[in-house]
């Protein structure tokens, strides 16, 4: 089925003469030229064929109003699987009452690191519930969630030092462990034993060695045997890192995360990281463990010390976000029997969702990036908001629609989905570049 999205064998020539005429191209005075810059003629690349298969940019777009089951973009309204406002939070009259609240005690920004002066009641009251979430000793916020992983992991580890983690984690781990400067081994997606093979090997030449995956990977929608992960890192003397991002209020009976899943104890993990952008319809992330880590990262970290404190804002909203989310299971209840619904449906309807496990992010894999797009283009046309992913960010093989759930969307929403995602495929023709 995904065939039909592709390119048709003159069109796929033409588009290579075309493209093969921009990169002979050169730019004057190349060496300041921004458009030398590593990856910027690719993009430019990406646009010209964009451009010739009549595809708009599906980035980008405005919404126009709260993202959740449904949005408004270009005004009209759309069902949308594009935001991760997995419980609905985000626009709860609850979770923006205490970010107005704080707002009228705080102003809207705490105008300087918190070890300065930035420090506001509110950081110290999220964190404490962090904690007591995990069941851990401690835990800290920062103001971005990318910027977590990166200051956390590039400040952790050193050049002695090994950091093992998924080839599908997180770009910022992958920039965390770059910055370290430690040794870097990616092993196979979710393949323990894969991991088990690489540390075992790799383990005695280092002097500290971390083991970093995830609890739901934002790509496949798919989850950790962590139990397995757990002994791994305890029997070849290293820690282990699990980021959240995605698990928090997803994954687990009541939404606590991967370690509620599998029955283990939170404290069997020495770094959990999460952000407050998914769930907890903020914006940040944390890192909740030991006491003394997160005492040496509150006064060393340099993406924490040098950082402005997070909005009192932001800090208030995700706060109340997460007293709802323990106080309503239902909504966890709900976006898994929502998720696992559509895997069920895309798989009848002879769809590759890949390895996802229906809990909140589901795959529709195309195998062109060509394909992924023209495929969510038509959607769009028919009221339907999903992004594509695309190469460079998976291989080109592996293009497809993401999909997220919430415990918002309907039945009868998902029902038509896929419908409409199975009808485009089925009357899809290879594409033509107008002459």
């Amino acid at each position: 089925m995904t065939q039909g999205f592709g390119l048709s064998a003159t069109a796929r020539l033409a588009l290579l003469q075309r493209l093969s005429r921009r990169r002979e191209e050169k730019a004057p005075g190349a060496a300041r030229a921004f458009r030398e810059l590593p990856g910027q003629r690719d993009m430019e690349l990406i646009r010209e064929a964009a451009g010739a298969l009549g595809l708009e940019n599906p980035f980008f777009r405005p919404h126009e109003g709260i993202a959740g089951a449904t949005t408004r973009i270009g005004n009209r309204e759309l069902i949308n699987y594009g935001s991760y406002n997995y419980l609905g939070l985000n626009g709860d009259a609850r979770v923006m009452r205490a970010a107005q609240a704080a707002i009228d005690r705080h102003g809207v920004s705490a105008s300087a690191s918190r070890m300065v002066s930035g420090e506001r009641p509110g950081h110290a009251a999220l964190e404490q519930a962090l904690a007591a979430h995990y069941g851990v000793e401690a835990a800290l916020a920062f103001v971005s969630g990318h910027a977590t992983n990166v200051t956390v992991l590039g400040h952790l580890m050193g050049p002695r030092d090994l950091i093992l983690h998924d080839a599908a984690i997180h770009n910022s781990c992958t920039e965390g462990a770059r910055l370290s400067g430690a040794r870097r081994i990616a092993f196979a997606h979710n393949d323990w034993q894969a991991a088990e093979k690489e540390l075992a090997t790799a383990r005695r030449a280092a002097r500290r060695a971390l083991i970093v995956i995830e609890g739901h990977y934002s790509m496949d929608g798919d989850i950790p045997d962590l139990p397995r992960f757990v002994e791994m890192a305890r029997r070849h003397d290293a820690w282990l890192m699990v980021d959240e991002a995605h698990g928090m209020g997803v994954v687990g009976r009541t939404g606590h995360g991967i370690h509620e899943h599998w029955g283990v104890d939170a404290r069997e993990v020495d770094i959990w990281m999460g952000t407050l952008s998914k769930t907890l319809s903020g914006c940040g992330g944390y890192i909740a463990g030991n006491a003394d880590l997160i005492a040496w990262l509150k006064h060393s970290a340099p993406g924490f010390v040098y950082s402005v404190g997070m909005a009192p804002a932001l800090a208030a909203a995700a706060l109340e976000a997460l007293a709802i989310l323990q106080a309503e299971p239902e909504r966890v209840a709900r976006v898994q029997r929502n998720a696992a619904l559509f895997l069920r449906l895309a798989k009848e309807a002879g769809l590759d969702t890949g390895t996802s496990a229906g809990l909140a992010i589901v795959p529709v894999i195309v195998g062109s990036s060509v394909g992924a797009a023209r495929l969510s283009q038509a959607l769009f046309e028919q009221g339907i908001n999903v992004q594509p992913i695309l190469y460079p960010a998976v291989p080109d093989s592996s293009a497809r629609l993401r999909f997220f759930l919430s415990s918002e969307h309907s039945e009868a929403q998902i029902r038509s989905t896929i419908d409409a995602v199975q009808a485009a495929m089925a009357g899809a023709r290879p594409a033509e570049i107008p002459g």
